[in-house]
């Protein structure tokens, strides 16, 4: 789940080693004449009309960023941007033009008073879609249950990091974690994280650098001068450290936690259960133009992340990002093997055999601290790859 863990950006732009980000613009609902990415893309068009709603309403996790790069992706051009809601919309494009019908994203975190996407899916019907982590779906898979239909992203980006000035040549996280016990350092992360349970359930970090105060600004981090480690996202902390956190200056190192047998699929576009089938004909149809919009964003981002960088200036909620991040996101997912064709050869398909290994690690987990894993959850209950095209590939 992103709510909790994504909180850090946003609140590191208030605190007292602030971050150096673009300004906020305040506002509350206006349009914009940015020409998306969408447009100016080629190929067969594709009618969405008669098998999807009039608007297909998405629900995401956290405010706009290089992550989403895929759904801002679709927006055609001139979309109007309601600042007051945190939402934009505009027509729905694929192969630059439009479907015939409307796409409208929704931020998350903040926006929503950091809940979960799967409560906002069940409280809001009129959600059509909504970025639901495999770890959230385990979670409420008994009382909030989602079916992924498309992974973005083959890897989660969460990353603990940590200065390689005072810990070098660190292979693992495990090894990072004898390290910081040496020197009495801690892994700094946000109180109740699950991968965090199962980290030190598994042996990989020890109960003694654990520390749950991490309140989502650089003070603590900066402070320590390189003795503590801290959760982060590969395709954020490591650029904004370096670059935009004048108090520390220099590069941090990071590990994947998807290394360490923690690998839920990160925010993968998910339907309410129950809806799958009546949206199935629309699926079949959109699924494949999520697909393509992941390889056209990956390819070529700078017009998808401007028009990020603007909705944050005008959401104006704390949140700082800007375009030289969602390049750095952007390629961080390529390089880090963040966004990748899986062993499928295309994008956006789920591993039966990974999801059933992470239902096995996280359900005790979510169990015990009072979670609502369905009883006898199977992988094929969390996912379909049935609307896929198996002909559009990220060819990286």
């Amino acid at each position: 789940m992103r709510t909790t863990t994504r909180l850090g950006i946003a609140t590191a732009a208030l605190g007292v080693t602030a971050l150096a980000l673009t300004g906020c613009a305040s506002g509350t609902s206006s349009s914009t004449t940015t020409t998306a990415a969408a447009s100016s893309a080629s190929g067969p068009a594709v009618d969405l009309s008669d098998v999807c709603p009039s608007t297909v309403v998405v629900q995401t996790d956290w405010n706009p960023e290089g992550d989403h790069g895929h759904l801002y992706q679709m927006l055609g051009p001139n979309p109007k941007i309601d600042a007051s809601g945190k939402t934009v919309s505009g027509d729905l494009y694929a192969n630059g033009k439009s479907t015939g019908v409307k796409l409208e994203i929704r931020a998350g975190g903040p926006a929503i008073g950091y809940s979960t996407v799967s409560s906002q899916m069940y409280q809001d019907k009129s959600i059509t879609l909504g970025y639901v982590s495999t770890d959230e779906a385990v979670e409420f898979s008994g009382n909030l249950p989602t079916t992924a239909v498309f992974a973005e992203n083959d890897q989660s980006p969460m990353v603990i990091m940590y200065d390689p000035s005072k810990y070098k040549d660190v292979s693992s996280i495990k090894e990072l974690g004898k390290d910081l016990e040496k020197k009495k350092g801690v892994v700094r992360y946000f109180n109740g994280a699950a991968y965090m349970t199962y980290l030190q359930e598994s042996g990989t970090l020890p109960k003694s650098v654990l520390d749950g105060s991490y309140d989502g600004t650089p003070s603590k981090f900066v402070s320590a001068g390189g003795t503590d480690a801290q959760q982060g996202f590969a395709t954020a902390e490591p650029y904004i450290y370096e670059n935009q956190v004048a108090a520390w200056g220099k590069k941090v190192d990071y590990k994947l936690i998807s290394s360490t047998g923690w690998n839920p699929y990160p925010e993968t576009m998910s339907v309410r259960t129950g809806d799958l089938q009546k949206l199935s004909p629309c699926l079949k149809k959109l699924v494949p133009v999520m697909q393509q919009a992941d390889v056209d964003y990956l390819a070529s981002p700078s017009a998808t992340n401007d028009l990020i960088t603007q909705l944050v200036k005008q959401y104006n909620n704390g949140w700082a990002y800007d375009s030289k991040v969602g390049a750095f996101a952007a390629k961080q997912m390529k390089d880090l093997g963040i966004a990748t064709d899986g062993e499928n050869g295309y994008v956006g398909d789920l591993d039966e055999q990974r999801v059933t290994d992470f239902i096995e690690k996280a359900k005790p987990i979510f169990d015990g601290s009072g979670g609502h894993v369905k009883s006898g959850l199977e992988a094929g209950d969390l996912y379909t790859n049935e609307f896929l095209d198996k002909s559009i590939s990220l060819g990286y």
